[in-house]
């Protein structure tokens, strides 16, 4: 569906019924599946042939998500995770290795730099952070003879600092690595990374995606255009015989639109086996078929929330880069004219104390760990997820005592305004 605009993608892409078969994509809930013959099965385990064995590996429900969220990203090749967690470590990991290093965003979400930070550094693999408004002298300084990666989210959570992709992905490209983006916040209805220059992009489907918090999963998308072959001294496991498969080079026999995902489908997912259930894929398909409604009424809430409290007395300061104003204002412009993201942070004159007497007022706003959802939910990271941290070691990480993150839902704005101005008048 490659000649269709992105709303009719979310809609019909993916998958297209024959005569007499379901309209809705079908749920194949089923671990195995039979063959007639040994050979017909050998085929698949030899990478002879394409066809399914194992849902651990692939499972036809998830591949037809895969490839709708493939078509709305313009990439090559998809395949679906358990988690956004799940797709980040396997986007990393399929290319950097033991004694491998990464370079990446210092904003990023909190649970990707503890992956990195501290799991990933257990397995080998060392991590530059570089602040996403460092100069291009600052961000090639950060590559090593060893990078293999370039890592960063398009709308950083709960940050939302925005990331200059053409200048991250020029770097990358500069020293011979891809770049990796995480488009979870923005969605591919406001930003397409790989139009300007990422290579690989990976969601947390979880959020906008699926919009209504029934499952949790993730998608790794491959653009299909870095030239593994060119750089092979630097990807081994793409560019040399892979004994676990009978000697396969995947960037030789499956090329540049399928030798990453098939690499990380057959030798990840087949040893990790982080894999999306058929069910949570239906459900995600169901979420992405109102994607293109549901991302103009988050991103027109957002803004309406963040510049109702930009101008409130006991405000003191409004995080939202659709806000005329906001530092990464102009980034977001180029990137994502149409929209950035419904999340709004900010921060009170009052300070901590302030944040935690307003959470405790709000009555329409859920406080949940959960963000990019259809109903509106909120958090003050302080008291929840960093929770462990003091005030000093909060500021090191980039948040303030006193930020609350604000998820803006679908619903009427009028009535989330209220919410807040009733909670607000209790600080």
């Amino acid at each position: 569906m490659s000649d269709y605009k992105i709303n009719t993608k979310c809609v019909q892409g993916g998958y297209t019924p024959g005569n007499g078969e379901p309209r809705q994509i079908p749920i194949i809930q089923s671990t195995t599946f039979k063959y007639a013959t040994s050979e017909d099965m050998g085929k698949l385990f030899d990478l002879e042939a394409s066809g399914y064995f194992y849902t651990r590996l692939q499972n036809p429900t998830n591949d037809m998500v895969a490839a709708k969220i493939c078509d709305m990203e313009g990439g090559a090749a998809a395949m679906l995770t358990s988690s956004g967690q799940a797709a980040n470590f396997y986007a990393v990991f399929n290319i950097a290795n033991c004694g491998d290093h990464v370079v990446a965003s210092s904003t990023i979400y909190g649970g990707t730099y503890n992956l990195f930070h501290v799991t990933m550094r257990k397995m080998g693999i060392d991590f530059t952070f570089v602040s996403p408004d460092c100069t291009e002298e600052e961000l090639n300084a950060a590559f090593k003879p060893n990078t293999k990666a370039v890592f960063g989210e398009t709308i950083a959570n709960p940050a939302l600092t925005v990331l200059d992709i053409e200048k991250f992905a020029k770097a990358a490209h500069a020293h011979g690595v891809p770049l990796i983006v995480d488009n979870t916040f923005a969605t591919p209805v406001n930003c397409r990374p790989i139009e300007w220059g990422c290579d690989i992009v990976t969601h947390s489907t979880t959020k906008y995606m699926d919009g209504h918090g029934a499952g949790v999963g993730g998608c790794i998308v491959d653009s299909g255009k870095f030239d593994w072959l060119a750089h092979a001294d630097k990807f081994p496991g793409l560019t040399t015989p892979d004994d676990s498969y009978h000697g396969i080079t995947y960037a030789e026999k499956f090329g540049l639109a399928g030798a990453f995902i098939t690499k990380c489908t057959a030798q990840l997912m087949r040893d990790f086996g982080s894999i999306q259930s058929p069910q949570n894929a239906f459900l995600l398909n169901l979420g992405l078929e109102s994607l293109h409604v549901r991302m103009p009424r988050h991103c027109e809430n957002g803004l309406a929330v963040a510049k109702y409290l930009k101008s409130h007395p006991k405000i003191s300061f409004v995080t939202y880069p659709g806000l005329e104003g906001d530092r990464y204002y102009d980034l977001a412009q180029k990137y994502m004219p149409n929209g950035t993201c419904g999340v709004v942070s900010f921060g009170f004159k009052g300070g901590r104390s302030a944040a935690e007497t307003f959470m405790k007022h709000l009555k329409l706003a859920a406080i949940e760990t959960h963000v990019a959802d259809a109903r509106t939910c909120t958090l003050h990271p302080a008291s929840a997820t960093h929770r462990q941290m003091n005030d000093e070691e909060l500021a090191a990480a980039g948040i303030t005592p006193d930020l609350v993150r604000f998820s803006c839902g679908i619903e009427d704005v009028a009535d989330l305004i209220a919410d807040l101005e009733q909670a607000l008048a209790q600080v």
